[in-house]
């Protein structure tokens, strides 16, 4: 059972306690204090097997081997490091203790703040370890940013989560969301950041490591998580390093006509950007926490949530979860992962938001101050137009605007900060998203033309958005004395 008030002392304690809990710890840079906590809470013999920090760059080379990318503090150097450890782990102590052991390979590779403060702090974790003595290995990884001021600070943070991750897989692997929630034991979202969490192995074979990364921002570790169009999940900074990120906000319950047409032409007006790189172009599309809540509570249905990201990965699409209900706070956190243009792709309701002054009561500089980092140098709006109840279309050409805002919206538009999208298809914009839901969830025909024709296979199929499948149950249908074979609606 779950003990959030357990110590990290207490939990180094009873993992040292444990007889079959045995392994080793490699750990790089700042990241030492997780076995020194191990060492200090008593009892360390009964778990490690060895403990080391190959620091000097030409030394951890020669144990596990170069990196192409010349970056010591990366996943790819963290797997080595796991992979290296666990083999020798294996080799040396599989014939004496091998059948009453459950080994692990815990390592990192972390830099901490610097003595001018002026780095990025943050690292990577990793754990392999077996569940039962003689079974096959499992592995998790997270990477972190370091939050506190002080270096010695940022170590403490890092032994303590290090502790968390080793107790919680041991301990919690059944509960995959009681594993997230106790990797913050003893800590804060104020002084580490948790940006990313991978589970693999044979018993985790049920996981989604996408619902791993929804807990993740719902708990409040972090404001963003990403995976891509394969479901994998991916790391922040390293998919949109040195990338053009264009990004697309909605609910998406389901993906329709009208959002393709938006980010077809979009798209094609982004990258015809004279500062755009098009081979360096990301589309994202993004599903804030709010978009996930039902309008009636702030529950979030895991099911729904897994069955957009389907129907995105489907389309091609990497998606991002993320706490971040402002335009600008979304912008702010795009310009800490990437220094070239972002395109943000908005429908005029969309921007209509943006222009409400209401919004922005909580900063002392009021739009202004929102506006400085929304509109920032390197990003551009791209606005999808909308029919209105006369068939007349709504664009930037007719904004409604308060008046006292209309010089700001002018300088907008004359600065290339806002440009409508051009080419679009007139038709699609005459149902919402809302419409096509209810439509759907009716049967009602007619609603396949809607939405592009492999998401209407995927509804269908899988019986998606409360879509009235007939499907086969058998179980239903020996319960209810029908023949082999009938029909039952999912109603």
């Amino acid at each position: 059972m779950y003990d959030k008030n357990l110590g990290t002392k207490q939990k180094a304690l009873r993992i040292n306690l444990d007889p079959q809990i045995y392994g080793s710890f490699a750990e790089i840079g700042a990241g030492q204090e997780t076995a020194a906590i191990f060492f200090k809470a008593g009892g360390a013999s009964g778990t490690v097997a060895k403990t080391m920090s190959a620091y000097d760059m030409t030394f951890s080379d020669a144990i596990y081997g170069t990196e192409d990318s010349g970056r010591y503090v990366c996943e790819p150097r963290l797997i080595k490091m796991i992979q290296k450890e666990y083999s020798l782990l294996e080799k040396r102590l599989a014939e004496q203790r091998g059948d009453s052991s459950q080994f692990f390979a815990f390592a990192n590779t972390v830099v901490a703040l610097n003595y001018h403060k002026t780095n990025i702090a943050h690292g990577w974790i990793g754990l392999r370890f077996q569940l039962r003595p003689g079974g096959d290995y499992n592995e998790v990884v997270i990477h972190v940013k370091m939050l506190d001021d002080e270096n010695v600070l940022q170590q403490q943070a890092l032994g303590v989560i290090g502790v968390n991750l080793i107790y919680g897989c041991f301990y919690y692997p059944t509960s995959p969301e009681t594993m997230v929630l106790s990797l913050m034991d003893d800590l804060s979202p104020e002084r580490i950041e948790i940006d990313m969490m991978r589970v693999s192995g044979p018993d985790f074979m049920e996981v989604d490591n996408r619902l791993i990364s929804l807990h993740l921002v719902k708990n409040g570790f972090t404001n963003a998580a990403l995976f891509g169009a394969d479901g994998g999940v991916l790391q922040p900074s390293e998919a949109f390093y040195k990338k053009h990120i264009l990004i697309m906000r909605g609910r998406l319950r389901p993906i329709t006509n009208v959002h393709i047409d938006l980010i077809e032409n979009g798209t094609r007006q982004f990258v015809a950007e004279p500062d755009v790189d098009p081979d360096r172009v990301l589309m994202v599309s993004e599903l804030t926490l709010r978009n996930l809540q039902s309008d009636e509570e702030d529950n979030i249905d895991e099911k729904d949530f897994l069955d957009r990201v389907d129907i995105l990965c489907s389309l091609g699409h990497m998606v991002m979860i993320s706490n971040y209900h402002e335009y600008f706070r979304l912008v702010a956190y795009l310009s800490e992962l990437t220094r070239l243009k972002t395109g943000l792709l908005l429908g005029i309701p969309s921007l209509q938001n943006i222009f409400e002054e209401k919004h922005y009561d909580f900063l002392r500089g009021g739009i202004l101050e929102s506006f400085s980092t929304l509109f920032s140098r390197k990003v551009k709006l791209l606005i999808y137009p909308t029919l209105r109840a006369d068939d007349t279309i709504y664009s930037l050409e007719n904004f409604e605007v308060a008046d006292n805002l209309k010089p700001l919206f002018q300088y907008l538009v004359i600065n290339d900060k806002i440009e409508d999208i051009r080419n679009y298809n007139p038709e699609y914009m005459r149902w919402t998203t809302d419409e096509v839901l209810a439509m759907v969830k009716r049967g009602e025909p007619g609603w396949e033309d809607l939405v592009p024709d492999s998401v209407a296979d995927i509804i269908k199929d899988k019986c998606l958005f409360g879509f009235p499948c007939v499907v086969y149950d058998a179980r239903k249908a020996v319960v209810a004395g029908l023949p082999d074979g009938t029909k039952i609606s999912n109603e």
